[in-house]
């Protein structure tokens, strides 16, 4: 990236996570045991979904690429944060820090609109089952999940050209655990509104988009499954959009929790806090939100474990 000749950095520095330094062992021991779970729990659920046949469905056809973009972004941040615990000088190089970046919001991105692809495909399973397969045929899932990673890379591109052009003539040290834009606009030394303009127009707009198409889709899975006259089809259909739902009230509440909470209640300290949820936290969580809730996965595990030891 040409950055001018105005820019002098060519490293950051991250203040990290303020730890007491009686507990870094321990907080460095908890977050290990987190990535780690992520790690295997998203690994696990890919692979489980690519061996068992039960499972090639567009419903976990979507799963797995949710497993895909959790394993990305956190495996963008976390590797490095853990590093930095336990590391006098946390620097990343200025290109290191731009990759860092540029990875971290692709699948961020991309998970907001999976998840809103996600709610459509619950929808069109739950409205007319029988026209499930052929309309979420093959093409169009692969069609659906080109759109969102092109989407996802086309705003990365656009916020990590605009954010690494900057003159950065100052201070190197970023007030944060990994590289993200709203303190590395705090260092620069150039106008940054079109920075903050494309944050809040590009990225307001997916947020605010894949939210509203996920009430959307819910208002019309809601009006269907009222028709259904048993009870207990109404309870099955329901409970197909269980984990779902979790997931997008976890991760969309996150995420506008940290970007569209008033400016005055903004602190970086507390920002870093909602930044360690969702980097870490959340990718965790997804892959037992979606094995401990469906009985799916559950069946697949248990054929898994059984032709293992037969």
């Amino acid at each position: 990236m040409d950055r001018g000749n105005c820019s002098s950095v060519t490293e950051f520095i991250f203040t990290g996570i303020a730890i007491n330094p009686g507990m870094m062992s321990t907080l460095f021991a908890m977050f290990l045991l987190v990535y780690l779970i992520n790690l295997l729990g998203n690994l696990g659920m890919i692979f489980l979904i690519r061996v068992d046949p039960q499972l090639h469905t567009p419903m976990y056809f979507f799963l797995s690429h949710l497993s895909f973009c959790d394993l990305c972004y956190s495996t963008a941040i976390g590797p490095k944060m853990l590093v930095d615990i336990f590391a006098r000088n946390k620097s990343i190089s200025f290109l290191g820090c731009a990759v860092q970046f540029l990875v971290f919001c692709i699948f961020v991105d991309s998970e907001c609109l999976l998840l809103a692809v996600m709610a459509f495909d619950r929808y069109k399973a739950i409205s007319n089952p029988l026209l499930y397969t052929v309309n979420m045929s093959s093409r169009v899932c692969y069609l659906l999940m080109a759109g969102v990673y092109l989407v996802g890379l086309g705003d990365a591109l656009i916020h990590t050209t605009l954010t690494f052009r900057l003159c950065f003539c100052g201070s190197n040290e970023v007030n944060h655990f990994f590289c993200d834009v709203p303190p590395l606009l705090l260092l620069s030394c150039s106008d940054t509104q079109v920075n903050e303009l494309a944050i809040f127009t590009i990225f307001g707009f997916i947020e605010l988009s894949t939210f509203s198409g996920v009430l959307v889709s819910y208002c019309y899975i809601i009006s269907s499954v009222l028709k259904i006259r048993s009870a207990e089809g109404r309870l099955k259909a329901f409970s197909t959009c269980a984990s779902h739902l979790t997931a997008v009230a976890v991760f969309q509440g996150t995420m506008l929790f940290m970007y569209f909470r008033p400016s005055s209640s903004y602190s970086l300290d507390q920002d870093k806090m909602s930044s360690l949820f969702y980097t870490l936290v959340i990718p965790m969580l997804n892959p037992l939100i979606y094995s401990l809730r469906n009985k799916d996965v559950k069946e697949a595990l248990q054929k898994l474990k059984n032709k293992r030891w037969t």
